[in-house]
């Protein structure tokens, strides 16, 4: 893992890191073995996903110094509050044997439908990082699944700005706006189900540019993200593919298809919406 990103607080991040969710409670031991095994360093996890205990446990045992990992866990929706994500931080790291996060996310910007002072909610969620990234507990904060309104409430409240926001992101999902709005406002985009859990993997202008370069099409969705200076966080649970998704790809889209790419109608979205009343509008 030799390329690294740089954070608007000068802190480099791993351009690729190690999706965590939903990854088989069964397996999660062996799968996290497995991507050390490739080459990972960087695991995104968060509270939500209930496997930071294995993670933890995984990570000690492989006796990796803790200043070669960067870790990052995420405040769960039923964690927000000022009080209550100084506790679930301390929480995570207990379950993760660890002394400090490298990054920390509010998971989403509303927890509920019924949250109507979401705004305030996410201020003092926003306070409560910023004292623990001052106190060390963490090394720098950011969001996940905010969109320009979200984020602009944290803007116009914050002393320490987010380094990163991350979101569902793929070919036929890629949410210009927000990644339009973090690019221009130096906050990093970073990916989340880059290849959209397969969803994609029959469609035929991705397959085609897949038979051109010789790759898989979820190769072909992960250049198209570099080329975008998007971070990005796959998940796998079998080594080939592990390695593969970190590896340089080896060769480079042209302009055309990433504009094809770009331009793709939606397809293959998860079904979230960080709005709920967006969401449910026209239900």
């Amino acid at each position: 893992m030799e390329k690294y990103y740089m954070l608007n607080n000068n802190m480099q991040i791993p351009e690729i890191g190690f999706g965590t969710y939903k990854v088989n409670p069964e397996e999660n031991k062996r799968i996290f073995k497995l991507a050390l095994e490739a080459g990972y360093r960087y695991f995104d996890t968060a509270s939500f996903y209930e496997n930071e205990e294995a993670l933890g446990e995984v990570l000690k045992e492989s006796g990796i110094p803790r200043e070669e990992l960067f870790i990052a866990s995420k405040v769960w929706k039923t964690e927000m509050g000022y009080e209550e994500t100084k506790k679930a931080l301390e929480r995570s790291l207990e379950r993760l044997q660890m002394d400090y996060l490298d990054l920390y996310l509010i998971h989403w910007p509303i927890p509920s439908a019924d949250c109507k002072d979401w705004k305030q909610l996410d201020i003092e969620t926003w306070k409560a990082m910023e004292e623990l990234q001052k106190e060390g507990k963490i090394k720098a904060i950011g969001l996940s699944n905010f969109l320009p309104h979200h984020i602009e409430n944290i803007l116009q409240n914050c002393t320490i700005k987010p380094v990163v926001d991350q979101l569902e992101l793929h070919p036929g999902y890629m949410q210009e706006a927000a990644v339009n709005y973090c690019q221009e406002n130096g906050i990093a985009v970073q990916a989340w189900s880059p290849v959209a859990r397969g969803r994609i993997f029959d469609n035929k202008f991705l397959l085609a540019l897949a038979e051109k370069y010789q790759v898989s099409v979820a190769s072909i969705c992960l250049q198209y993200l570099r080329q975008r200076n998007i971070l990005i966080i796959p998940k796998a649970s079998h080594l080939e593919r592990m390695k593969e998704n970190l590896r340089e790809s080896g060769f480079e889209l042209e302009r055309e298809e990433m504009q094809k790419i770009t331009s793709m109608p939606q397809c293959g979205w998860g079904g979230g919406h960080p709005d709920p009343e967006l969401e449910n509008y026209n239900k």
